[in-house]
Formats: C-alpha cells, structure tokens, sequence
C-alpha cells in the first residue's frame, strides 16, 4: 500500500541512522544498528524491528539497491541538502506520498494545504482500496512529511512554503528522473525537479554547479543535453 499508511518521512530517525553508522556499512549493519544497538531509543524490541522496516520501506538502508547508494554519497555531501534528498527517495519509493505530491505542486507559496485536495489526489491512485479513516490518516502523514522537507509550515493550518534547494538536490533529482527514463530536456522538467520548486532555467544552473563540484559531467549543445552520472555511481555506466 505504502509506508505513508502509518508513517511519516521518518527524517529524524533517517538522520539518527546513517549518523550512527560508519560508511562501507552492508544491509545487516544497519539493522543491527537499530535493533541491537537502539540507535533510536526505542523501549522495546518490536518497536526498533517495526522502525527498521519502515525506514527500509522509505530508504531501503541497503547499499546494494542504487537510490540508498545515492542518498548515502549525497548525504554526506551536503547536509542543509538532507531534507530534501529524504523527500526525493521517499517520493521514488512510497506511491501514496507520490500521489500527495500532486496537491503540493498544484499551491502557490502563502496557499493553504487542503486536506480535501490531498485526499483527492491520493484516491485518484488508490482508487477504492482505502477506506476514509485510512484515506485520511495517509494525508495527516502526508502532510507532516511535507513539513518535515520545508514545503508546508503550521500546526493547525498548514502553508505552502517556497523551498530553496542546493546542487545536491538537483543532483538527486536528475538521478532519479534519469533512473525513471527521462533524458535530455526532460530532465529539467521532471516531477523531481518540479517539487524542488526549480524553473528548467534554475535547474539547468544549479545543475551546472553539480558539474563544477564533480559530481557529475553535464554538456549542453543547442538542445541537446548530455548528463552523465558515472562520477556520482559506477552502476550508471552500466
């Protein structure tokens, strides 16, 4: 169905994970990390086992699956980036938070979050699977992630926020469009880039700060665009 049916983004814990254990880490580290060590402090054993499986839904915390990989070298990169490098694997990961992000796009910044608009945008992909009490609990998760990533702010009344992302966002964002099949121009108006909040314009520029870091090769000839990934993960040689 999707983690967002009884959990958040999870940011904190993410952050409390990949801050406890030390790079070159496999799968079982990791969960080892957070049910024996407790590296969340969680009372009781079903709890840490229960976060693990959750966190695993959102982020996968196994380097053999490519988008954690990413996340990982990316994480470290920048870490004002977080946030939105969390939201950006969530998204790729979890279809009801993916459906929500319709509702987001769609508000200008001051605009209140509508919960009825949200619901809407969630029922048009689960169709008749959730019942209304399931239905709107997934937009009160919904919504907190999307305040935990900075795009709405409030308790009561959530507002669209205007999110201002790094290079390292876009680096994201151009990985994981281009892992979804989206090439040249497209790039640069994908969902990924759009819930960034970026213009193409923008996204091109920030992009092309990416490239002067070294995190990836990028050329632009006419209205052709060669983006190479191979410097952020060797599988994208592949």
């Amino acid at each position: 169905m999707g983690t967002h049916s009884s959990r958040t983004l999870m940011f904190s814990e993410l952050a409390a994970v990949l801050a406890h254990t030390p790079a070159g880490a496999d799968r079982e580290d990791y969960k080892r990390g957070v049910v024996e060590d407790n590296c969340l402090g969680k009372s009781t054993a079903s709890t840490r086992r229960l976060s693990f499986q959750r966190l695993s839904e959102l982020y996968a915390l196994d380097p053999q699956v490519g988008v954690f990989r990413l996340l990982v070298r990316l994480w470290l990169t920048d870490a004002g980036s977080r946030p939105h490098l969390a939201l950006l694997v969530a998204l790729a990961r979890d279809p009801l938070l993916r459906a929500s992000a319709v509702a987001i796009a769609a508000l200008q910044p001051g605009d209140e979050f509508s919960r009825s608009e949200a619901e809407a945008a969630v029922r048009a992909v689960t169709e008749n699977r959730l019942n209304d009490n399931i239905l709107a609990k997934v937009v009160r998760n919904c919504a907190s992630s999307w305040a935990q990533s900075g795009h709405l702010q409030g308790r009561t009344f959530k507002v669209r926020q205007p999110v201002r992302p790094h290079y390292v966002s876009v680096t994201m964002a151009l990985a994981l469009g281009y892992l979804a099949g989206f090439r040249g121009e497209a790039l640069f108006t994908s969902g990924w880039i759009e819930i960034l909040d970026l213009d193409p314009a923008a996204a091109r520029a920030l992009a092309l700060e990416s490239k002067r870091a070294g995190l990836i090769d990028l050329r632009f000839s006419d209205k052709i665009v060669d983006l190479r990934l191979e410097r952020l993960d060797p599988s994208f040689s592949l």
